[in-house]
């Protein structure tokens, strides 16, 4: 159902009265509800879009309004637009009423709205921390909240984080982490296991969290872009395309499309380059180096190729509010063309070894399989949402310049390990085809400089689809052109319950490569 369809049968039928609707660059629909609507709305809004909640989040507005915002947002893939459901709650004892009883995809971004501003959840199930941890964290310290001071003191709380609890005859659990053997960030998974089957996964993260909105928070627009690109290393260029649609929605910047394509472009480099690597790093977890090695090749070949084009191996620095830092040469294109030609052999090859290999297959079939209802309702997005079917993609549903492009989002049906492996084999090729035809589509010798556009203050919701699925900035700039709200979303946030969810039914020594079939990120989490 469209957005307008929605709005109106709220008020026909829904006997609901919104307290303002507005509209932002035409695709995004604004909508204020008392809060004693705010649930109605939601659950509404819910099941005529079909979608789970794309971010749920706060905003102190206390100084100037005397009161908090939570603003849940949806996705209407059918038109590419957004619906924004916001309520204002009370400054002094904010609260509202829990969406997680019949949304779960709201349970995670309900408990860490509820530590980071201290806003209380009527009704909720979870009332645990997600990231703030109970052990080191005292009470009522909220750091998102404009005149948070942090604890004179830190260290043992004398409290302990309740796990869930799975009793009964020759039930043993098995921690793991939260400090791990090889060179990855601390998480902690807790394993309830009776013999071998894996009956429980419960994942804790936070360990690091950097209080990455909170830094952004006083910055300009162009500290802030530079600043999004270290929220998640190995995607930073889609978290800084994200950044920067926002800041050009509020400021009313038409991109050129030189610098469009071009970002398009570079953003199809990065999912290539980590496709590859995540195709590696499955033939690792069951033991097959050859094919790793090679997936190591192919994505050290397009990392260099990085470099040539934007001075970064991680595409950092280059991309600018209204465009990117400079277009690309006749020269640079032939190297583009070059590199995947090459890629498109050596992948080819990679293709052929692991689909070749029985001991292989039998790994990878039927393991950590993720299904698709439960998919669905966690809210899990991009390659691990697709290889369960759900072909949900923002390139598809908000992308002209893709839909022009006949781009079509992978889609597998059976959720496990082989299927997130296949999607990411139709996409490194896909990528490889969409690149092609992008570059077929810049102008030899130049274009316009950046469409940066003049200051204005507002707030704007900026998205792109980066290689672990949809990543979302919704950003507020003040009248003083400094950033006052950021809020992230990375994809992993609700990616790792997915995980929790693939590994019951499997054995222990299987979950590294069902890990790794998700590959989800650590700094995406903790931000």
């Amino acid at each position: 159902m469209k957005i307008e369809d929605i709005l109106k049968e709220l008020s026909a039928r829904e006997g609901v009265t919104p307290v303002s609707i507005k509209w932002n660059a035409l695709e995004e629909a604004h909508l204020e509800v008392r809060p004693e609507d705010f649930k109605k709305v939601c659950l509404f809004a819910h099941q005529k879009t079909g979608a789970p909640l794309s971010t749920l989040f706060a905003e102190d507005a206390r100084a100037a309004q005397n009161c908090f915002f939570v603003r849940c947002v949806f996705a209407s893939r059918a038109e590419g637009r957004w619906l924004m459901v916001s309520v204002r709650l009370d400054g002094r004892s904010p609260e509202f009423d829990s969406l997680e009883n019949e949304i779960f995809s709201a349970s995670l971004f309900e408990r860490e709205t509820s530590e980071m501003f201290g806003i209380k959840r009527r009704g909720a199930f979870d009332p645990r921390r997600l990231r703030l941890h109970t052990e080191v964290w005292p009470e009522g310290f909220y750091p998102l909240r404009k005149d948070f001071k942090p604890p004179e003191k830190s260290g043992d709380t004398g409290q302990s984080y309740a796990f869930r609890r799975v009793e009964g005859d020759g039930v043993f659990e098995v921690p793991v982490g939260p400090v791990h053997a090889g060179i990855i960030a601390p998480g902690h998974f807790r394993f309830s296991a009776a013999g071998e089957p894996v009956l429980n996964l419960e994942i804790r993260l936070g360990f690091t969290h950097r209080g990455v909105e909170k830094l952004f928070e006083g910055k300009t627009a162009d500290a802030a872009l530079a600043f999004s690109e270290l929220a998640d290393g190995e995607a930073a260029f889609a978290h800084s395309l994200a950044f920067a649609g926002a800041v050009e929605k509020i400021r009313g910047v038409k991109t050129p499309d030189e610098h469009r394509l071009t970002r398009a472009i570079l953003l199809e480099l990065e999912r290539l380059y980590n496709h590859a690597a995540d195709a590696g790093g499955i033939a690792t977890d069951v033991g097959f180096s050859f094919p790793a090695a090679c997936a190591s090749v192919i994505k050290e070949n397009i990392l260099a190729l990085n470099e040539k084009l934007t001075g970064s191996r991680y595409l950092k620095n280059f991309n600018r509010i209204g465009g990117v830092s400079k277009l690309l040469t006749a020269t640079e294109l032939e190297a583009i063309g070059a590199a995947l030609a090459s890629a498109e052999e050596d992948f080819r090859a990679l293709k052929e070894m692991l689909y070749g290999s029985v001991s292989f297959m039998d790994r990878v079939e039927e393991t950590g399989i993720l299904p698709h209802k439960t998919a669905l309702e966690l809210g899990v997005s991009g390659p691990a949402a697709r290889a369960s079917g759900i072909a949900a993609d923002l390139r598809a549903d908000f992308s002209p310049l893709h839909k022009g492009a006949g781009f079509k989002p992978a889609k597998q049906e059976k959720g496990d390990v082989l299927a997130r492996l296949n999607v990411r084999v139709f996409e490194f090729e896909e990528s490889v085809r969409l690149i092609k035809e992008f570059s077929g589509m810049l102008k030899k010798g130049g274009g316009p400089e950046p469409a940066a556009g003049d200051f204005a203050s507002g707030c704007a919701l900026g998205y792109a689809e980066g290689w672990r699925g949809p990543v979302l900035y919704w950003v507020r700039i003040g009248e003083n052109a400094l950033v006052e709200r950021c809020k992230i979303t990375d994809p992993s946030f609700l990616n790792w319950e997915g995980l929790a969810q693939a590994v019951p039914g499997n054995i222990i020594p299987d979950f590294p490569l069902c890990n790794k079939s998700f590959n989800l990120s650590y700094p995406g989490n903790d931000l």
